[in-house]
């Protein structure tokens, strides 16, 4: 071999030996105390916080936790200025409650007019001799002890009288998989109950007009005849009529 080739061979070589030290190492190159790419991709993603587990129960999960869509909804028509309603209290409210899916209204407080009632006791007549209707009143319940589907009561936490909130349901947490036929309005000048159908959502207008103190049992309001069965989050729903009821007691 001439000595000119020797001497390209020679400069090949040394040029290729100082590309390779002036490349980084992929361990020099990561930040202190990281771990490689390969150590991160098989890492266990860790809980969030408010799901982390204290020491006695077992870590069986190693992925990441996933909160399910089902959740109460609201926005605030208008902000009470009065008191901030407290469970376990008696809610006077107005009401008003459409199908989610068709927006049909299926119940509303404002369409029942109680008959008005003489001194003696008995329902007053009008001239054509059919008993009088007075104005609507509000809806009266015990709020947050489970006298109506648990979507109603969750929305109205923290609301003030005077205000005014449309609520958003998820059918989980309305009246589940359980159909409610049609049937006819049992208050003159009502419209009829169009019905509800399996996994409805539902949507709620409510203001909320006062709010008392738990009456005695002796003094407690008569169920409405649209009462509703308690629902619980996780239970099927009962047969019903409106949401926002009081409970019916069962027959003995």
């Amino acid at each position: 071999m001439s000595r000119l080739a020797l001497l390209l061979l020679a400069l090949t070589a040394a040029a290729a030996m100082a590309q390779g030290a002036s490349k980084p190492s992929t361990a020099r190159s990561a930040a202190p105390g990281a771990a490689p790419k390969a150590a991160q991709s098989t890492s266990t993603v860790s809980a969030e916080p408010w799901v982390r587990l204290p020491p006695g129960i077992p870590r069986v999960v190693h992925g990441p936790v996933k909160v399910a869509p089902i959740a109460v909804r609201y926005e605030d028509i208008k902000v009470g200025t009065g008191a901030v309603g407290e469970p376990g209290k008696l809610w006077h409210l107005n009401y008003t409650g459409w199908r989610a899916a068709d927006g049909v209204k299926f119940d509303s407080s404002v369409d029942r007019r109680p008959p008005v009632i003489g001194k003696d006791g008995k329902p007053v007549l009008g001239p054509d001799g059919k008993p009088r209707f007075g104005d609507p009143q509000p809806m009266a319940f015990p709020q947050g002890i489970g006298a109506v589907i648990p979507g109603f009561d969750f929305g109205l936490a923290g609301m003030r009288v005077g205000g005014k909130r449309r609520i958003f349901i998820p059918w989980q947490l309305a009246y589940g998989s359980r159909d409610l036929p049609a049937r006819p309005s049992r208050f003159p000048g009502a419209p009829d109950f169009p019905g509800i159908p399996s996994k409805s959502d539902l949507i709620f207008d409510v203001e909320l007009v006062d709010i008392t103190a738990m009456p005695t049992p002796q003094q407690l309001p008569a169920p409405a005849p649209h009462a509703a069965t308690p629902q619980h989050p996780g239970t099927s729903a009962q047969p019903a009529t409106t949401a926002p009821a009081i409970a019916q007691p069962k027959a003995n």
